[in-house]
């Protein structure tokens, strides 16, 4: 079955299904920021509309200064790129003929730069349920490859992996000279914070700048809203970073992307605001999921994974809701999952309510006992 390979642009799934659109619809499948921009960016956005007379600043200087100020690093640590599908493009092209090992699930965009870099892509599938990081089996993997990939929080399980797992399997890939591709495009939804990726104190083992082979990279486009805009930005090695921004085409990054990204990284109240909303969401939803007998995945993020156990895979349940107006993320394409899961994302209260809706009524579909196993 051919469906497509990202969330949101909803009317490709409809149309790869042959369900007729509701003229009303709610999209679960792009985990953005329910609250919307920053306010500070609305504010500003129509007194913003000269930027686009002028070429941007290639470095984007004023945004490099307020990242490496947050994460306490030095400005040639950082690069920033035009979401994070250009940063992991690069990667790729960085990586061309190298063996590569991808930690599934995740995002499936790491093995499409890395295969169409010339590089040879090897999976290591996390135990389906927990999806917990465990070392040992790890271990043989690492020996025989260059370079290996990481999502955490994890896409799309919203799992957000131990750092002392993370920490352990930093050390012997440091050993074993292999790279590390940590993608954090969630991070900023956590309520705790890992702290290996700041320029603090190395005897703690928590600074990048202990882990030479360590590459993170993060979105501004989740927590912030501004997915249409693209930004992101990647933090490494001087040396790893400076060879990487030299596949980067110029001015890769427009001008309005740049003001939106420094006007979103002074709002800190905003980060506040989401996290408290995303909590208190996620713990109404997870009640009525217990109640309901769904299984959903261990998510301490905006968005999870559900399955109703009933139900060998999640097709029928798909068009369910798509007949409803209601838009999931499929996972088809995730190797490690392979369609027995939908993924959603914490949105408001309203949109939330409407989802346990759908769903309850999906349990009392006449129809239903046909579809159990």
């Amino acid at each position: 079955m051919l469906l497509p390979s990202h969330g949101s642009n909803s009317h490709y799934l409809y149309e790869s299904l042959k369900i007729a659109k509701p003229s009303s619809i709610i999209d679960f499948s792009a985990n953005i920021n329910p609250l919307g921009p920053s306010s500070n960016l609305e504010e500003r956005w129509l007194d913003s509309f000269h930027l686009v007379k002028d070429y941007p600043d290639p470095q984007a200087e004023g945004l490099l200064r307020l990242l490496a100020a947050k994460e306490k690093l030095t400005t040639d640590m950082i690069l920033i790129g035009n979401g994070g599908a250009e940063l992991i493009t690069l990667i790729g092209r960085f990586l061309s003929g190298k063996k590569v090992l991808i930690l599934q699930p995740s995002f499936s965009e790491y093995e499409q730069a890395c295969i169409s870099s010339g590089c040879e892509v090897s999976y290591h599938i996390l135990k389906e349920g927990s999806w917990e990081l465990e070392l040992e089996p790890l271990l043989p993997l690492i020996e025989k490859v260059d370079a290996l990939f990481l999502c955490t929080p994890n896409n799309p399980t919203g799992v957000s992996f131990k750092e002392e797992a993370v920490l352990q399997l930093l050390e012997e890939c440091k050993s074993r000279q292999c790279l590390v591709i940590i993608d954090e495009a969630f991070h900023d939804f956590l309520d705790h914070d890992f702290t290996y990726a700041r320029g603090s104190d190395p005897q703690h083992g928590t600074a990048i700048k202990y882990f030479p082979n360590l590459l993170i990279l993060r979105s501004l486009t989740k927590m912030y809203a501004i997915p249409g805009l693209r930004l992101g930005f990647l933090i490494g090695d001087p040396d790893i970073v400076g060879q990487i921004s030299r596949f980067r085409p110029h001015w890769s990054v427009n001008s309005l992307a740049i003001m939106a990204g420094e006007l979103s990284l002074r709002d800190e109240k905003h980060i506040e605001a989401t996290r408290n909303l995303i909590r208190q969401e996620r713990t109404k939803l997870i009640g009525f999921f217990k109640k309901y007998d769904f299984s959903i995945s261990d998510s301490q993020v905006n968005f999870y994974l559900l399955r109703d156990e009933r139900n060998r895979d999640s097709l029928s349940l798909l068009k369910f809701l798509m007949e409803k107006g209601i838009v999931p993320r499929h996972t088809y394409n995730f190797p490690g999952l392979d369609g027995r899961w939908l993924r959603f994302a914490v949105k408001n209260s309203q949109d939330n309510e409407r989802l346990m809706e759908v769903l309850e009524q999906w349990r009392n579909h006449p129809s239903f006992l046909s579809q159990e196993e």
